[in-house]
């Protein structure tokens, strides 16, 4: 049996990896499957056109098996791969031995199982793809025999699109991976350490196992609430942890988005920025359920954190102030939902020290050569043209700053 036949059939014959439609596994075995027809020729340039936007194919079979949803993926992500049947395990071996010839088949296979003279001629002038790119860690070599290193990367890495994405954004119903994320690390959020801390603490916790709180982080603007969420994303990532956004109007979504990840292993905080509501909003209830209240409400690898300017998260209008009765209704309505987040956490203003401090932390890290003393100072006329002081505030300085000496040093 030549190789060009061997890879033909070794698509045929996965069993675990779920990558037979992926188009560039579908363009191979199109292209092996048209041997001895003259179609031959347009699956390998479609094949080759399709491989000429990645590494090498070694590199693009290698990562569709670390981003692959399959059971033994799902399982080593769950840590309980050593719960699976050992059938399983085989069939995993068998399948990665097969990916990797894959993975290694060249032009020259198809010449060489080509029997149409004409044919042949005509696809040794067609350029080959790239044959010797590595793949990605932790695969290198004998990829039957790294079933250990598989079980390791997927318990820190996830599996399926949750290894590929960390993020994501409730869109048409569906999970939508957000490809593009905020760089931002703990490391550059200065002061407010008492605030993090407590973010911080609940979603080891989560991370852990552990009893953990919905949480909200509610205070004045620009003080670093959504940065705190993102910062906390990029840090936890390799623990699990995976992050859903949806705006206000998907609120009435959650129990379809619970259902969805239900058994993943993962663990994901549904993050809903700058939440409040107003009188009579619909999607009031339904949060109040997911917090704390229905069956279906709470589950072990969920949490949602909410960001907020009110520490009262519904509006009130003027005919809820009208008499003691109704305020006093409306104020307990407000209180039912902030305080079903178990953890509620204070973002305020820093005074002129605290932002000047900020600044000058900033510029540090920044490696900014300024006066330091002048700097603080326009940075305090800074925001007061901005109309207050805060962390945002003294970033956007800095930026300013720091463009304007890279400027002058080019001039």
């Amino acid at each position: 049996m030549n190789n060009a036949t061997k890879i033909k059939y070794y698509i045929e014959s996965l069993c675990i990896y779920n990558i037979k439609n992926d188009e560039i596994i579908d363009g191979i075995y199109r292209m092996l499957s048209n041997i001895d027809n003259d179609k031959v020729l347009l699956m390998q340039s479609q094949l080759f056109a399709l491989l000429s936007r990645h590494k090498s194919l070694r590199h693009y079979v290698s990562k569709l098996i670390l981003t692959d949803d399959n059971v033994f993926t799902k399982a080593a992500a769950a840590g309980k791969s050593d719960q699976l049947d050992p059938t399983i395990l085989e069939a995993v071996k068998s399948d990665l031995q097969k990916l990797e010839a894959i993975a290694n088949v060249t032009v020259n296979d198809v010449i060489l199982a080509e029997e149409n003279k004409d044919i042949q001629e005509i696809l040794e002038t067609m350029p080959s793809w790239k044959t010797d790119g590595k793949a990605m860690l932790p695969l290198t070599e004998n990829w039957a025999g790294q079933i250990d290193e598989l079980i390791d990367f997927h318990k820190n890495n996830g599996y399926g699109k949750y290894a590929k994405f960390n993020a994501f954004t409730w869109r048409n119903r569906e999970l939508e991976p957000i490809t593009a994320l905020d760089p931002i690390t703990l490391a550059d959020l200065k002061n407010y350490e008492t605030q993090r801390k407590q973010v911080l603490d609940n979603t080891i916790a989560f991370l852990r196992g552990l009893p953990a709180n919905n949480t909200l982080l509610y205070g004045d603007r620009g003080t670093g609430k959504s940065s705190t969420i993102h910062a906390i994303l990029n840090e936890y990532h390799n623990m699990g942890l995976r992050m859903i956004e949806i705006s206000k109007s998907d609120i009435n979504d959650l129990t379809m988005i619970r259902e969805r990840i239900s058994d993943s292993p993962m663990k994901f905080i549904i993050y809903i920025d700058d939440l409040s509501f107003d009188t009579h909003d619909d999607s009031f209830g339904e949060l109040k359920a997911a917090l704390e209240g229905s069956l279906s409400g709470r589950q072990n690898n969920i949490l949602i954190y909410a960001t907020s300017n009110r520490r009262h998260l519904i509006k009130e209008s003027f005919s809820d102030r009208e008499n003691d009765v109704n305020r006093s209704d409306t104020m307990q309505e407000n209180l039912s939902l902030s305080d079903r987040f178990g953890l509620s956490v204070t973002f305020l203003n820093p005074d002129k020290t605290e932002y000047q401090d900020i600044v000058a932390k900033i510029a540090a890290d920044r490696g900014l050569r300024v006066d330091m003393d002048a700097l603080v100072e326009e940075a305090d006329q800074w925001a007061r043209r901005r109309g207050g002081r805060s962390p945002r505030c003294a970033k956007q300085f800095v930026d300013y700053v720091e463009s304007r000496e890279i400027m002058a040093n080019n001039n």
